[in-house]
């Protein structure tokens, strides 16, 4: 299958090819653009597009596609909301994912920031740095027996609510679906209202849906824990970020770590350190002290990245053969 891979970074080809020449026949062609209305004719005469999270796959996107002879649109990542599923189906393109690749990376990194956040490694980095050896201002609190507040508990949930637990952490969770893993591990379920109420520690781990846009508003932050460590390592959209500064600003919101981020695709993963950044609501971020802020990076390990590139290539081997693949993502019902 002729594939034209948008939005690629060194690391992409490095893994895609990797995993293409021991197990699989593509043709990769590697684009550094991402996919957008502008750029949807570089992929005229390619069986399928490789797209990842800020690339734009909307119902203008995929007729393009369709009239270039494009067939498949295979996702990188676990996401889709940037696709429009009902468009490809009208159009007779299949959608693919890659529904889990490490939880273990977005989980250990949502650790690493709730971690960072508390012992404040952020700000005793630059004051070691500059001579100053001063802990005024560095005051954390022990992990054991604070109550953790889990949204969302699939793969990475789960490994979240193990890995909190391990702290010594109690651990309340809310989704629709109980996951008798997280309750083996000793998880309590609750209302969403309930784990807002009592959380010190708030993180979200599930998708974007309708539902869960603005999950995170001003009604939300009023709810929790005066002084409540907030965490996104999800999706951007689920947090109303401007809701959030005014809680920080208020000091409702105590400590804030993401990983993601409303308006990221204009920002994350592009070196813009020579210019002036045009965000003004970012770079209000970026001036509180209490606020830890990562390029979506949380699934960026080895591991993950292998296993991204393994299957991202088994799905397109499954459609070019005619068989049925598992992580084909349905229009019906948003899910595979």
């Amino acid at each position: 299958m002729k594939v034209a891979v948008f939005s690629t970074k060194p690391y992409d080809e490095q893994f895609l090819a990797q995993a293409n020449q021991a197990s699989h026949q593509h043709e990769l062609v590697f684009l550094e653009p991402r996919l957008n209305a502008a750029t949807a004719a570089l992929a005229k005469g390619f069986d399928a597009v490789c797209v990842f999270v800020n690339d734009q796959v909307d119902a203008n996107v995929l007729e393009q596609l369709a009239a270039g002879g494009t067939r498949a649109v295979a996702l990188r990542c676990a996401g889709f909301n940037n696709v429009d599923l009902k468009a490809a189906e009208r159009l007779g393109i299949a959608v693919v994912r890659v529904p889990a690749y490490s939880p273990y990376a977005v989980a250990e990194h949502t650790a690493a920031l709730i971690l960072t956040l508390n012992r404040q490694i952020h700000r005793a980095y630059h004051r070691i740095r500059d001579g100053n050896f001063a802990l005024d201002g560095l005051l954390g609190f022990d992990l054991r027996g604070r109550t953790v507040g889990v949204v969302g508990t699939g793969q990475i949930g789960v490994e979240v609510v193990r890995i909190m637990r391990g702290f010594g952490c109690r651990v309340l969770c809310y989704d629709l679906h109980a996951n008798p893993e997280a309750q083996t591990l000793g998880a309590e379920y609750v209302s969403l209202d309930e784990l807002f109420r009592k959380a010190d520690i708030v993180t979200l781990h599930c998708p974007l849906t309708p539902d869960t846009h603005h999950l995170i508003d001003a009604a939300a932050v009023a709810k929790m824990k005066k002084g409540v460590m907030l965490i996104n390592t999800s999706r951007g959209a689920m947090v109303d970020t401007a809701a959030i500064i005014e809680g920080l600003k208020s000091g409702q919101v105590g400590y804030l770590g993401l990983d993601v981020y409303e308006e990221e695709s204009d920002l994350f993963f592009e070196d813009l350190s020579n210019i002036v950044l045009k965000d003004d609501v970012f770079a209000r971020l970026l001036t509180f002290p209490n606020v830890v802020i990562t390029g979506h990076q949380a699934f960026f390990t080895r591991n993950a990245l292998e296993s991204i590139a393994h299957t991202t290539l088994s799905n397109l081997t499954d459609l070019e053969t005619g068989g049925e693949c598992a992580n084909r993502v349905l229009a019906a019902n948003g899910s595979t």
